[in-house]
């Protein structure tokens, strides 16, 4: 061949190359922008939150009181989202967008605060979980978790004094053992609040740890009216003591000092120990009747007080209403907490019996009737 079109033959097939390669470099690139376009981005599937494993007890309940009913515990489940692919579903790209699924736990715990004395009265330590008989509903727990003598588990009390024209004459005694009472017993996590009640309750302070507040809050009391003490037990435990929110484990108690006699509350008796009882709440009494003989309102006293853990005391003459308020103040100090698994626990709203028994014979225990088991949560 000719050199010369031997020449122009490579160049021709040189430049037939050139322009392939530069067609092929054109067609990539307009790929890639058609690629990066929104509306053809693959959706990234939807991330599918995975339940995690029943958190373990927490190590300590929040409920000081005779029965602590269960507790809630929220776990956030937050599982990464896979890496987008090719060929997923486009609908999946709005499911990724929905609200973070939580887990709701419950966790079926029962704070059951208690007080052991022998047969003269006088309070009974050191025990342990083996000195004792338990039954929840009938039934024996299907674990307990702790046991305790809890003699300084934060105390949140509330002191209700009678303002009924019933008890004016009496009326100082009931101040100044309250405020003798608050001086001893009250340690730096504890608190207290000061309430009058007759037809109405009078919140005089709320709760505090400050001795000077509490002390003017007895002191602006004064006596006048009917007695409705069944409405202020109600009313105190729903709003005082039932709203109450702790992270730790108190107890929960009201002091009431009255002559038991209620002649214009709406509620029943049955009314108050209840509410009293959903609000964890031993009910501690000192009667300010001294007469010779005992009446109805001693009999109303002592129920409430048994119904809830407590106990009531009938001084012999008004002056020893302070010795009530110093039997209070030592038992306080002195009892135990048993925390336990109930067997086959429903969250129904019902009423749950507690029946507690100490082995030895000669010792008595001093606990609450029961408790209130919660309602299912909400959905």
């Amino acid at each position: 061949m000719n050199p010369t079109l031997r020449l122009l033959s490579v160049l021709s097939l040189s430049a037939a190359l050139t322009a392939a390669l530069l067609c092929a470099q054109t067609a990539a690139a307009s790929a890639q922008v058609q690629s990066a376009s929104p509306q053809n981005l693959p959706a990234a599937p939807s991330a599918t939150p995975k339940t995690p494993p029943s958190p373990p007890p927490a190590a300590s309940t929040p409920q000081s009181s005779p029965a602590a009913p269960t507790n809630q515990t929220t776990a956030p489940v937050n599982a990464p989202a896979p890496a987008p692919t090719q060929g997923a579903n486009p609908s999946a790209a709005n499911q990724s967008e929905e609200p973070i699924t939580t887990i709701k736990v419950q966790v079926n715990e029962v704070n059951l605060i208690f007080t052991v004395t022998d047969k003269k009265g006088r309070f009974i330590t050191g025990l342990q979980r083996e000195n004792f008989g338990l039954l929840d509903d009938g039934r024996p727990p299907v674990a307990v978790l702790r046991f305790t003598q809890q003699t300084n588990l934060p105390l949140r009390v509330g002191i209700m004094l009678d303002t009924s024209s019933s008890i004016r004459q009496r009326f100082q005694f009931e101040q100044d053992s309250a405020i003798e009472f608050l001086l001893q017993i009250l340690h730096r996590n504890d608190r207290a609040f000061i309430e009058g009640f007759d037809i109405q309750t009078d919140m005089a302070q709320g709760f505090t740890n400050n001795i000077d507040l509490l002390n003017q809050g007895v002191r602006k009391l004064r006596p006048g009216g009917g007695t409705a003490l069944y409405d202020a037990l109600y009313k105190t435990c729903r709003d005082q003591m039932l709203t109450l929110q702790e992270e730790n484990a108190v107890r929960r108690a009201l002091i009431v000092v009255s002559d038991g006699d209620d002649n214009y509350s709406r509620a029943e008796q049955s009314d108050a120990i209840k509410m009293c009882q959903r609000a964890e709440t031993i009910v501690y009494t000192i009667s300010t009747n001294v007469s010779p003989s005992k009446d109805k309102g001693d009999d109303i006293l002592k129920v409430i007080s048994e119904a809830t853990g407590g106990m009531a005391f009938f001084p012999v003459k008004i002056e020893d209403v302070a010795i009530g308020f110093r039997n209070i103040q030592e038992e306080l100090r002195s009892q135990y907490s048993l925390v336990y698994r109930p067997a086959d626990f429903k969250q129904d709203g019902a009423f749950r019996t507690i029946y507690l028994q100490a082995l030895d014979p000669r010792y008595h225990v001093r606990a609450s009737k029961g408790y209130f088991a919660p309602r299912p949560p909400a959905q």
